[in-house]
């Protein structure tokens, strides 16, 4: 542990990082989502600490790569931690000075735009292109969902052949159970290519609250 420790908490220069790009390296930002969505460097994959961290690190990373972390300062050894505890050890370092060192070498960043469940309300009458891509688990969709809403379980989401039935021209709204899996789907939709993507905030929870928006159960949860 102590040397995949060492390893993790190298501090790397907005320069290093880039050369480890180069070299097919990637950037795991664990910052929380709210901090995320606003600025992050571009194929950055999103997995929060605030969340089920591990779990779903051991589950989309993959294990044969390179790691950097972008995280808050200070939170980097944890990180680390936690993700070795899984079987990580290929980490390479984290950024020293985190995504505000990225933004003052004035390096190019990404966004994902967040939305509240009223403004999906409000375009579902109106967009022909729009899709709704519903992340929870299968157990969770048929319980309930938006009707006529794709459903395509995060962990589903790391073989590219689930991707490509989205296409360049689609409004794609993403949502989970509460908002923590929805950024780390749109950080993978990110890094395939499509772009045209709004997470929804508060998840299924709020969207259930709108009586505007239809929703249906799968038929063997209704009888």
């Amino acid at each position: 542990m102590n040397d995949v420790l060492e390893k993790g908490l190298m501090p790397l220069s907005v320069e290093e990082v880039k050369k480890h790009l180069d070299n097919d390296a990637i950037i795991v930002d664990t910052r929380p989502s709210s901090e995320f969505t606003v600025g992050f460097i571009p194929e950055s994959i999103f997995i929060g600490l605030e969340g089920r961290f591990a779990e779903w690190a051991g589950s989309i990373l993959p294990f044969d790569k390179d790691i950097i972390l972008v995280s808050e300062p200070g939170k980097e050894k944890e990180a680390v931690t936690r993700l070795a505890r899984v079987g990580f050890s290929r980490f390479v370092g984290f950024l020293n000075g985190g995504i505000e060192a990225w933004k003052a070498a004035d390096q190019e960043l990404d966004m994902i735009v967040d939305v509240e469940a009223d403004e999906l309300a409000m375009d579902i009458p109106f967009d022909e292109n729009l899709v709704v891509v519903d992340v929870r688990r299968e157990t969770e969709y048929a319980d309930g969902h938006v009707k006529d809403a794709v459903n395509l379980p995060l962990n589903d989401m790391i073989d590219p052949a689930n991707m490509a039935q989205f296409q360049e021209d689609q409004n794609i709204y993403v949502h989970c159970a509460g908002g923590y899996r929805s950024v780390i789907a749109a950080s993978l939709l990110k890094r395939q290519g499509i772009h045209n993507i709004r997470n929804i905030l508060g998840g299924w929870a709020k969207i259930k609250e709108q009586e505007k928006i239809q929703t249906d159960k799968e038929k063997s949860v209704l009888n």
